[in-house]
């Protein structure tokens, strides 16, 4: 029997690196919250998915009246985030039952294909861990800073074939992800995959999507912008 599937969506952040009053994931693009255009794209590709919403404590109710005023009938559990990403997802996991998947999902990231989203979730029910990735395309350099803020080379070498970075969704057993998140917090926790490790739950990798970008800067919003326009206009 398959297990029942949730999704965590990560907006519990004040989205600082935008530069505007108003958190990231509540900004608009092409007339719709980026929070919804993620939310949506999960219930196109799974309708029988449930949603925790994990938001700043102040926003809670910015969101719940947004969902109301512009009809967003989107049964969600509201979490209040917490002092770190780590905290946020620990926040939301008491609120996911044993025995499901529970994917983790960055709340500005709305471009993951509906594909996609199906083939993770039917990879996870067979794996306890599976986490999407795309091979880094820029010639990497290891560099130390200088005092006067400059930088030098350091000894080591990068071989970028074998550098992969990471993205969400990042879906595990439910009872699995939650004994992870009973440990105390490491600095080195920076995605559910690095506390799952520590832990000792083994990691399926496979390829994601290159348009499945996180939205954190002015440049990234006016990214996404264009590869709304484009995948509005292939339809």
């Amino acid at each position: 029997m398959d297990r029942k599937k949730y999704l965590v969506v990560t907006a519990g952040g004040s989205g600082t690196r935008m530069g505007g009053a108003l958190p990231k994931q509540f900004l608009e693009v092409q007339g719709k919250p980026i929070l919804r255009l993620t939310i949506e794209r999960f219930l196109e590709a799974c309708p029988d998915v449930q949603v925790i919403t994990v938001l700043p404590s102040s926003h809670i109710g910015t969101w719940r009246d947004y969902c109301v005023r512009e009809s967003f009938h989107c049964p969600q559990h509201l979490v209040a985030g917490g002092f770190t990403r780590f905290h946020s997802v620990q926040n939301a996991l008491e609120h996911v039952p044993d025995g499901a998947i529970v994917a983790v999902h960055d709340g500005v990231r709305p471009f993951l294909s509906a594909q996609r989203i199906r083939e993770l979730f039917n990879l996870a029910q067979a794996h306890p861990a599976v986490v999407p990735v795309m091979p880094v395309t820029d010639t990497l350099k290891v560099l130390e800073k200088r005092a006067d803020g400059t930088l030098s080379p350091a000894p080591e070498e990068v071989d970028r074939s074998r550098i992969y970075g990471a993205q969400t969704p990042q879906i595990f057993y439910s009872e699995l992800l939650k004994k992870a998140y009973t440990q105390g917090f490491d600095t080195l926790f920076t995605d559910d995959a690095s506390v799952a490790r520590k832990y000792g739950i083994p990691l399926t990798f496979v390829e994601g999507e290159r348009l499945n970008i996180k939205i954190t800067t002015p440049e990234d919003l006016i990214l996404a912008e264009a590869v709304f326009s484009l995948s509005r206009s292939r339809k």
